[in-house]
């Protein structure tokens, strides 16, 4: 699934890193800590690799 925001992108690509050993769990906060336990290192490569161009900073609340 592909990021809605380029902060959910930032967030996925620090989930990764800490995934996969790039940078310690324990740096994580908030929304990436719970994205680095609750989804898998595909997941997370797929929305850190979302293209940034005409996403919105944060995403609209529906």
């Amino acid at each position: 699934m592909p990021a809605k925001s380029a902060a959910q992108q930032k967030a996925a690509g620090a989930a990764l890193a800490a995934k996969r050993g790039d940078i310690e769990k324990s740096e994580l906060k908030g929304t990436s800590k719970s994205m680095e336990k609750s989804m898998s290192e595909t997941e997370l490569e797929e929305m850190a690799s979302t293209k940034r161009k005409g996403k919105p900073e944060h995403a609209a609340k529906d």
